[in-house]
């Protein structure tokens, strides 16, 4: 019987996230809090410990402190077999410079790779919502026998100007004949005209293949240094990269609901609606799935406690997910998302919002569709989302859908 692959896991993060300002002005896009309690680097690395991974790294970059102090603090493995979960930030290994793309991360940290000797080399994104078995894709990458194996979701072709998107060859839907960068017409699928396959940011490779691609890569002086946009296309190109439909992955305890979920949460608005995805009475994204679980840092709090104000108020939270720590007293909250210790006053209203860690709303204070960050504090009376002009007068972010955004530690007067 032969031996099971060697198989070593780099995860980038080192994305600005430019497009979910505020919340990254102070931290690294996978370092944003999501659903009360987790961070969303947590979802890629739950994914490949769930897959049966144990050495994995996550490149870091832009303002990772915080990215870089999670890690440590939450991802503890036992190193008696070696495993392991390693931040590594960018090391100037090349020369003076910092990545200048995703391959480039990936070429400057090569290290790793001669350390370790895997046969396969996962690579994935840091900033998705989703569950994802890519033992799975494994077996389906070596069954290929292709060199790179891309994981594509089907989108409504109608979005396809939105996407990488994976022009497969209808001979055996499994060869990639060419990586279409945003069409405007593409084809769709040969099972479901009305769909194409886009890029998840999902990669896996023979490691001597990846290794030479990301070298030939670093010296083209007209490469971007993309894996997508660079990587992909050189394997595209010599007839040697296939896709794995994320549709056939079954993840243990998914529902026909929430199976072949992925939100890449870029942009405030999606970063909102993923979180409108958790709460439903069936949600659209299961976060209590036991049999895949989505790991994190324990929060060494109190249970979150609901209790009525000083005149006698009862509150009531409705659809709502609420972390620990948290004290609601006298509060009407509704479809929202509490992060931990976060304190509301008598009378005060949260509907439709999404609170970070340490938020403290005042009594009779009002929050609609609303993302308040770390430690944003409500005076008595103050309102969030109810005026969009002065909410803009302010400096808060509203986005075009009517979501005010407000950065970390700000302090609303009434």
């Amino acid at each position: 019987m032969p031996a099971a692959p060697k198989v070593f896991g780099i995860i980038l993060a080192g994305g600005e996230g430019k497009r979910l300002m505020p919340l990254t002005a102070d931290r690294a896009k996978p370092a944003v809090p999501f659903g009360g309690q987790y961070r969303l680097i947590d979802f890629a690395i739950s994914n490949l410990i769930n897959s049966g991974l144990r050495q994995l790294v996550v490149l870091t970059q832009y303002k990772s402190h915080s990215l870089d102090r999670h890690i440590s603090q939450t991802w503890r493995m036992s190193p008696m077999l070696g495993a392991y979960v390693a931040s590594v930030p960018a090391q100037q290994r090349l020369g003076k410079r910092w990545f200048s793309g995703s391959a480039d991360a990936i070429l400057q940290s090569m290290n790793l790779l001669t350390d370790e000797k895997p046969d396969i080399v996962m690579v994935i994104g840091a900033d998705h919502v989703y569950r994802m078995d890519f033992g799975q894709m494994l077996e389906a990458h070596i069954e290929s026998g292709a060199r790179a194996t891309v994981a594509g979701i089907r989108q409504p072709i109608s979005l396809a100007n939105q996407f990488g998107v994976i022009d497969v060859d209808p001979e055996d839907n499994v060869r990639i004949r060419d990586f279409l960068e945003k069409p405007q017409n593409p084809e769709g699928l040969s099972d479901a005209p009305h769909e194409v396959l886009a890029s998840m940011g999902n990669y896996i490779f023979d490691a001597d293949a990846l290794i030479e691609a990301v070298q030939v890569d670093g010296e083209s002086p007209t490469s971007n240094h993309d894996m997508g946009g660079d990587i992909v296309p050189y394997f595209v190109q010599r007839g040697e990269a296939a896709v794995y439909d994320f549709k056939r992955n079954d993840v243990p305890g998914s529902t026909d609901r929430d199976r072949a979920y992925w939100r890449d949460v870029g942009t405030i608005d999606s970063f909102y609606d993923a979180h409108a995805d958790l709460i439903a009475t069936l949600p659209i994204f299961n976060l209590y799935n036991t049999d895949w679980p989505i790991y994190s840092q324990t929060v060494n709090a109190p249970p979150a406690k609901f209790v009525r104000d000083s005149v006698g108020r009862i509150g009531n939270a409705i659809d709502s997910i609420v972390s620990l720590g948290s004290v609601l007293s006298g509060t009407h909250l509704e479809r929202s998302v509490v992060g931990p210790w976060a304190l509301a006053g008598g009378g005060s209203t949260i509907t439709e919002s999404v609170l970070f860690d340490y938020v403290h709303v005042g009594a009779g204070a009002r929050v609609h569709r609303a993302i308040l960050d770390k430690n944003v504090s409500l005076a008595d009376g103050a309102t969030v989302g109810v005026d969009r002009e002065r909410d803009i007068a302010r400096g808060f972010t509203v986005t075009d859908s009517g979501i005010t955004v407000v950065g970390k530690g700000v302090h609303i007067d009434a």
